[in-house]
């Protein structure tokens, strides 16, 4: 079967691990516990590097130089235009060390070596740059009062912010958070997830050479109940901004309401649709739900992991979407004919092969794939099941994994009902050639982010969040900006007003 796991080696060159340690006020510095923890690599299992594990005395220290950095330091008070041109800087640093980056990327995460080079540390340069484009446009308003008073509004950085980012994609999310923070003028503390922390390591590094004042970024890598939860009820932490699973979104808003009431921004969990219509192209279509559900091996928060297929094309699309993944390749991230990697760590690969499991036991047809593969590492095959119910976990849970659950509908308005029948409301996918059917169901849908004819096809221009328990608050988009901005109002009477 072409689905076979390839386990050749020898793609790349294993770099140096050069940064392991947390980075505190613009120095690499040892955990104060002294403690480590293994990152590993899910292509076998084995240890790459092992990295400081920072915890509430170091979130303390990073708390201490980032409040002093935006207190007292140059960042927030230098003009948008130079904190751009440094931002600038930071990005060209970023696309000279991008075979470095893309392969960490991908040896920590075990996604696509090919697609790390042209996705996602591009992707992360140009973040870079988009918002220090962004740095020195960020204005507020002349407002024009009822009364004998003159009415103005500032925009202002929001302070220390604490950014968590998720494992799934570490360059890009990073950026997503540390550019608008940055051009706003605010100084921050990253925690990246612990599966996954040596890009972060990296771009402090480069952050210092590129000119960002010492203080201004922190990364202290750990974990999220010990670091993750000391920065999230931290004192001296203005604001948070979070990816990641609902149920830590949770805890974290508890932590912000606990401490000091500081706002947050949460881009959580997805069980995202994508229906599609008897006039589609099937061939298309399929082509278009394999995106939408086994892109980076299912790892994506948007995955339109529930399909809902007309009855009209049903039995062709399942048939021909069994069909279309017997030339799909499961193996060694770095060989550029593979399709799809191995899951991020053993927990997680675990995890889906107990949903697999679970679809099985409740009666849904296994219709390819559903088994791991491969003699070591993490790796799944691609999975669909058929006859798949409403209420069983596979259609509900999100799994985060290459997992698809194919339903069948007659009417648009059932499509809308079961595609809102979720307590998620991240995005879906609508594929269509009616224009009236696509702005219908585009409008019904309660989700953030739509797409018709395509999926998962993200721009840094187009605002990103989600609807009900997928969160709230913006990623991309000059939207990104608020949470790290706070809006001051400032009125001056006039000449003749009864306060002169």
């Amino acid at each position: 079967m072409a689905r076979e796991c390839n386990e050749r080696c020898g793609w790349f060159k294993m770099p140096e691990i050069k940064f392991t340690k947390l980075f505190i006020n613009g120095r690499f510095v040892d955990s104060i516990s002294g403690k480590s923890f293994e990152t590993r690599d899910p292509r076998s299992g084995e240890v790459i590097a092992t990295v400081a594990e920072g915890d509430k005395e170091d979130v303390d220290l990073a708390v201490k130089a980032a409040r002093k950095a935006f207190d007292h330091g140059k960042w927030p008070r230098i003009s948008g235009f130079e904190r751009g041109r440094i931002m600038s800087m930071f990005a060209d640093l970023i696309e000279e060390h991008l075979e470095e980056l893309a392969i960490l990327e991908s040896l920590d995460a075990g996604k696509l070596h090919h697609l790390c080079k042209i996705l996602d540390i591009p992707g992360s340069s140009n973040s870079l740059r988009y918002f220090a484009g962004a740095a020195d446009k960020i204005h507020g308003q002349t407002l024009k009062c009822s009364g004998e008073f003159h009415g103005y509004t500032l925009k202002e950085p929001i302070g220390v912010v604490g950014l968590i980012i998720p494992w799934n994609f570490p360059s890009i999310m990073f950026h997503s958070k540390v550019a608008p923070a940055l051009a706003a003028g605010c100084t921050m503390i990253v925690k990246p997830a612990e599966q996954t922390p040596l890009t972060a390591l990296y771009y402090a590094h480069l952050a210092k050479e590129a000119g960002i004042p010492d203080g201004v970024l922190n990364v202290v890598t750990g974990f999220g109940p010990t670091a993750g939860a000391a920065i999230s009820s931290h004192m001296d932490v203005d604001a948070i901004s979070f990816t990641g699973s609902t149920e830590v979104g949770r805890l974290i808003m508890a932590a912000a309401a606990q401490s000091n009431l500081k706002p947050v921004s949460l881009e959580l969990g997805g069980k995202s649709p994508l229906i599609i219509f008897d006039d589609a192209d099937v061939e298309k279509a399929i082509e278009i739900a394999k995106r939408a559900v086994f892109f980076n091996k299912g790892e994506v928060c948007v995955a339109g992991s529930r399909v809902f297929v007309q009855e009209g094309i049903y039995d062709e699309f399942v048939k021909k979407a069994a069909e279309s993944l017997k030339n799909w390749v499961v193996g060694d991230p770095f060989d550029p004919h593979v399709n799809q990697g191995p899951q991020v760590d053993k927990k997680q690969f675990e995890r889906v092969l107990q949903y697999i499991e679970s679809g099985k036991r409740d009666g849904a047809t296994l219709l390819t794939g559903g088994k791991a593969c491969g003699e070591k590492g993490y790796y799944i095959e691609p999975t669909i099941f058929t006859d798949v119910k409403e209420d069983m976990l596979i259609a509900k849970d999100e799994i985060f994994g290459p997992v698809m659950s194919l339903m069948k509908f007659k009417t648009i308005e059932e499509a809308i009902e079961k595609a809102n029948n979720t307590i998620y409301g991240l995005a879906a996918g609508i594929v269509t050639n009616d224009l009236n059917i696509a702005n219908t169901v585009s409008r019904s849908i309660r989700a953030g982010m739509i797409w018709i004819n395509c999926y998962a096809a993200f721009d840094r221009n187009c605002p990103y969040g989600g609807y009900k328990m997928s969160g709230f608050g913006k990623d991309l988009g000059l939207q990104a900006l608020d949470k790290y901005l706070h809006e001051k109002t400032v009125i001056v009477p006039l000449q003749g007003s009864p306060w002169l």
